[in-house]
């Protein structure tokens, strides 16, 4: 008798952890969590995790001796008992090297009961439960994790997973004290899981963090499994700055290999299912096969291919390098590897005097250099649209839906509106809307093609001009990536010339980068050097805009952000009345 009283008592104390993991996830959500567990998290970082992850479960490792026992713990907790389970691969292999134990062994199910959070949302309480029989072998096992807690974590789903978000998601979390530690692919629902440490001060009695994609992230998983953080070298370590500027030292090889793999048309004959042999890729890219196999092998360091028996495999980042591919990233492989890298050759003479290395290396500006040259004018609109996954949240702007919804129909002016990807989106989620696109004769007659083909060109007028052209009496302008390719007093002509245009009622949306305030890492700092060494532009602080913006007579009325470090900004005339109620 007295050798079932310490299981008795170690099953009651696995009931009370469940009951506490359940309390948890009723009590928390995402926005109030996040800062918790990563102090310090604010400002764009947070908005950025709490709109892209979804407080999805709180989890926990059980050892029930049998499946009875497993359901009367769910039922003292007021959890359903029925709840379907499913093998769990990862935290069964976990286990297995943890324990030096044959995964076979490891008997680990995986459920998830059902529990409504405060604010209705529902969410779960994900069990793990080995199967330990009493007097087992695997009892040093649980005693081993019920004292460790290997398993507790606290699990966030990323809602619409895409392998660029997914990394920029997994970047946020290491600037904020998050390590990698480990994480798997579950085929069993086709769903992947990257776990991560939380720092030592996090406010918080769980010690892990899991975000869950669903589908199949191997290519994003390998990335993380192998981050150089998971290996904790030591800060101190000698070699360690040396190997890191060997490291940034050979960024321009990226650079080439990447606008390579573009340019020879690799993606658009490899596959992301199967892999090929390099015999087999030359022949159709016309390369040499032992030098195409060098290539591949350095693009499978960069995550753009994975090398594998068989041979090499697209994966879902280099997919985006084909040419077809909605929302293909190849203008910009090339851009960034053809004219913008050779002007990056010369930084050092736009460091030196304030003028930028493309005027000093080609002769003229690039927006003259490429207007004559109509393929490269070309791949320049395309580039600028490759990066179109910014507007996805704009259609839904507040400006933009009260156009919309308003008594009469409303029109939107997209000036320098490249080939009107942006109009498109727009005029596309909004059929009551008209819109005008103001752009240079050549950009004009593409974007007319792909908002013919959209089926949004019997809605919009084209104008062939310069900002001196901007077209009055509309309801709503929006500058696109327009003013930071230019210095200070150029921007406030620019506005002025829509100040002209704008009647009292309209709006203006400015789609910009914000260099950040505190100095944390952004493409917008990325995109300063960028602006400085090819446009003689640059990136500004939201303050800097809102200075600009009054130069001109405007009022910045609020910001929103978007995806890619984006944001757009909310101006109308100075003393104009409340957007909120125009048109009222």
């Amino acid at each position: 008798m007295t050798t079932t009283l310490p299981d008795e008592t170690l099953l009651r104390n696995d009931t009370a952890c469940l009951r506490a993991a359940a309390r948890f996830v009723r009590e928390h959500d995402s926005a109030a969590l996040l800062p918790l567990l990563l102090p310090g998290l604010g400002g764009p970082d947070l908005r950025a995790l709490a709109e892209h992850c979804r407080f999805a479960h709180a989890g926990l490792l059980l050892f029930p001796p049998d499946a009875d026992g497993l359901r009367a713990q769910l039922a003292d907790c007021g959890l359903a008992v029925d709840t379907p389970s499913h093998p769990s691969v990862v935290v069964r292999e976990r286990l297995a090297r943890r324990h030096r134990r044959d995964p076979a062994e490891l008997d680990v199910r995986i459920l998830r009961p059902q529990v409504d959070g405060r604010d209705g949302e529902r969410r779960a309480v994900e069990v793990f439960a080995l199967t330990v029989p009493p007097h087992s072998d695997l009892e040093p096992i649980a005693a081993y994790e019920r004292t460790r807690r290997h398993e507790a974590h606290l699990a966030f789903e990323v809602e619409h997973p895409e392998p660029l978000a997914l990394r920029g998601l997994c970047a946020i979390l290491g600037r904020h004290g998050a390590r990698p530690d480990g994480g798997g692919y579950n085929p069993h629902e086709d769903g992947t899981v990257l776990y991560f440490t939380l720092p030592a001060d996090a406010a918080c009695d769980y010690r892990r963090l899991e975000l869950y994609a669903r589908g199949d992230h191997r290519d994003t998983l390998a990335a993380h499994l192998d981050h150089p953080d998971r290996h904790h070298r030591p800060r101190h370590d000698a070699r360690q700055p040396a190997e890191t500027l060997l490291h940034l030292f050979t960024g321009a090889w990226t650079t080439q290999a990447l606008a390579t793999f573009a340019r020879l048309g690799l993606p658009d004959v490899m596959d992301t299912r199967t892999a090929q042999r390099t015999e087999g890729l030359a022949r159709p890219t016309g390369t040499h096969p032992r030098s195409l196999a060098t290539l591949l092998r350095y693009l499978a360091m960069l995550g753009a291919v994975v090398e594998e028996q068989e041979g090499f495999r697209l994966t879902d980042l280099g997919a985006l390098l084909r040419a077809d591919t909605p929302g293909s990233m190849r203008p910009l492989a090339l851009m960034y590897g053809g004219p913008f890298y050779r002007s990056f050759g010369a930084l050092d003479h736009a460091v030196r005097t304030g003028q930028p290395a493309f005027d000093h290396l080609f002769g003229e500006n690039h927006f003259d250099h490429f207007a004559r040259d109509p393929e490269l004018a070309a791949l320049f609109d395309r580039s600028m649209a490759a990066s179109s996954r910014m507007f996805q949240p704009l259609p839904a702007h507040p400006v933009i839906t009260a156009a919309a919804q308003a008594p009469e129909a409303a029109t939107v002016v997209d000036i320098a509106g490249g080939n009107g990807e942006l109009l498109g989106r727009i005029l596309t989620a909004h059929p009551r809307l008209r819109g005008v696109l103001l752009e240079r004769p050549h950009a004009v007659q593409a974007a007319r093609r792909l908002l013919d083909a959209t089926g949004c060109g019997p809605r919009c007028d084209y104008r062939a001009g310069d900002f001196a052209d901007v077209p009055p009496g509309s309801d709503v302008y929006i500058l696109s990536r327009v003013l930071h390719d230019w210095d200070d007093d150029r921007c406030r002509e620019i506005l002025r010339h829509c100040v002209r245009a704008m009647p009292d009622h309209a709006d203006l949306l400015v789609v910009e980068r914000l260099l950040p305030v505190d100095g944390s890492p952004s493409l917008a700092t990325a995109w300063d050097l960028h602006m400085l060494c090819n446009v003689g532009g640059r990136e500004r602080r939201a303050d800097h805009y809102a200075r600009l913006l009054a130069d001109a007579g405007l009022q910045l009325v609020g910001r929103r952000p978007l995806p890619l470090d984006a944001h757009v900004l909310h101006a109308r005339k100075a003393g104009a009345p409340d957007p909120a109620a125009r048109r009222s």
